[in-house]
């Protein structure tokens, strides 16, 4: 049976499939992640719509965060090099080397990320850092 906070992930993740404004998911996520504040995807997320938003500091902090609780996630550390990108901080090349190192023992993940890259460019396609670590993963 599906926790009531699992419910709140699904639905909001459902609402941006269908193409909510990241600015108006935001506050789902905010929400998610108070309440399961060890769950790696809620802030994932977060750090993902709060980048779309602009937010960059708030998005290193939840990057950060999302990075803590699951390394070995490439979208979290993605998240963390586009944050570290856009807040001139240090760590950049590090983050980029995991998901390389990622990408290598596990390909399968590579169309994922392509996706998520993709819908990145489409929601924002001027994303200078994206298309950063877009040309230097290899995708």
């Amino acid at each position: 049976m599906e926790s009531n906070q699992d419910s709140l992930f699904t639905k909001a993740m459902a609402r941006y499939e269908a193409g909510v404004a990241p600015t108006e998911l935001i506050k789902d996520f905010e929400e998610i992640t108070t309440a399961i504040p060890n769950q790696s995807a809620g802030w994932t997320c977060l750090a993902w719509l709060q980048l779309l938003c602009n937010d960059s500091s708030a998005a290193l902090r939840s990057a950060r965060v999302a990075v803590k609780l699951n390394g070995q996630d490439p979208q979290a550390r993605i998240n963390l090099c586009l944050a570290l990108l856009e807040t001139n901080s240090k760590g950049v090349r590090v983050q980029i080397d995991f998901v390389k190192n990622i990408l290598g023992a596990l390909p399968e993940l590579k169309k994922e990320l392509q996706d998520s890259i993709n819908d990145g460019l489409t929601k924002k396609p001027d994303w200078g850092a994206l298309q950063k670590v877009k040309s230097w993963l290899g995708l």
